[in-house]
C-alpha cells in the first residue's frame, strides 16, 4: 500500500491543497483538473488513477486550483491559472525530491492551461486529453461537434422519422445548422493553443474521447492549423473517460508516455 498525504502551499496569498500519492519511482505525474472540478476527479477517476499509478512506482500530485474544491480564493479560470499550476510542480518537487522528469496531464482546458504553460513549469512531457481550444457559445457546442453531430443525425433513417413526427427540436436543428452556415471567426484561444501545441514538439501526446464534442472541435482545429501531434484516440463519447474500459484505456495511454521518459 503506498501512502497518500496531503500538502498545503500559498498561491497569490490563498492556500491551495494537493494530494500526494508517493512511490519511489523518478518520473512523476502532475495532474491538473479542467472546469470547476476537483482533484480527485469525474466520479473519483483521477483519485484512483493515481493510486494505481503510485502502487506501481509512479508519484502523483493532484490539486485544486484557486477557488476549486478545498482550495482558497476566486475561480477565475483556467486563463489565470498559471501561478496554481507553477507552485504546484514546485511543491510536488519539493516533496518528491527523487523525481527528475516530470509528465503533466490534464483534461479540457487543464490541458490547454499544460500546453500554454507547461514547460515554464518544468514539465518535460505532457498528456493532453480533448484540449479545449474553442470559446464555445453559452448555448451551442463549438462548430465542429455541431456538425459532426447532424452529419450522423442526417444518414440516419431513425433521425428523418425522428424529424417528422416532431420527436427532434426544429428550433435546435434550425440553430446548429444556421451556425454551421455563418462562416466561423478564428478565435484568439484557438491560435494560441495550437501554437503552444506545435512548441512541445514531440513531448506532447494527445488523447481524444473519439466521440465527445470538445474533442472534436480540437480535431477539427489541428486539421485546419495543419498540425499532427502524437494522438491517441479512444472509441467513447465521455469527456471524462468514465466508463471502465474508457479509463483503462486511458490509463494504457499514460503509462505508455512514462514509460518513454
Amino acid at each position: 500500500m503506498t501512502a497518500r498525504r496531503h500538502i498545503a502551499f500559498p498561491v497569490a496569498e490563498e492556500m491551495l491543497l494537493g494530494t500526494l500519492d508517493e512511490s519511489i519511482g523518478g518520473t512523476g505525474l502532475l495532474i491538473v483538473t479542467g472546469g470547476n472540478e476537483i482533484r480527485a476527479g469525474a466520479h473519483r477517476g483521477m483519485a484512483l488513477l493515481a493510486r494505481r499509478l503510485a502502487t506501481t512506482g509512479t508519484p502523483v500530485f493532484r490539486y485544486d486550483r484557486r477557488g476549486v474544491g478545498d482550495s482558497g480564493g476566486r475561480n477565475g479560470g483556467f486563463g489565470s491559472a498559471r501561478e496554481d499550476l507553477l507552485a504546484a510542480a514546485a511543491i510536488f518537487r519539493a516533496n518528491a525530491p527523487q523525481v527528475k522528469r516530470l509528465v503533466g496531464f490534464g483534461n479540457c482546458d487543464a490541458a490547454t492551461c499544460l500546453a500554454w504553460w507547461g514547460r515554464e513549469a518544468g514539465c518535460d512531457a505532457v498528456i493532453l486529453a480533448n484540449p479545449w481550444v474553442v470559446e464555445g457559445s453559452a448555448t451551442l457546442p463549438p462548430r465542429a461537434a455541431i456538425k459532426a453531430h447532424y452529419l450522423s443525425q442526417l444518414r440516419s433513417p431513425s433521425a428523418w422519422k425522428r424529424i417528422a413526427t416532431r420527436g427532434l427540436s426544429p428550433r435546435k436543428l434550425i440553430a446548429g445548422l444556421h451556425r454551421l452556415a455563418v462562416p466561423e471567426i478564428e478565435e484568439d484561444l484557438t491560435t494560441r493553443t495550437m501554437r503552444a501545441i506545435t512548441d512541445w514538439h514531440g513531448d506532447a501526446t494527445i488523447i481524444l474521447a473519439e466521440r465527445d464534442g470538445t474533442a472534436v472541435a480540437y480535431a477539427d482545429a489541428a486539421r485546419r492549423a495543419g498540425i499532427a501531434p502524437r494522438t491517441v484516440t479512444i472509441p467513447t463519447g465521455s469527456h471524462s473517460f468514465a466508463r471502465p474500459e474508457d479509463g483503462e484505456a486511458l490509463e494504457h495511454a499514460i503509462r505508455a508516455v512514462l514509460s518513454e521518459l
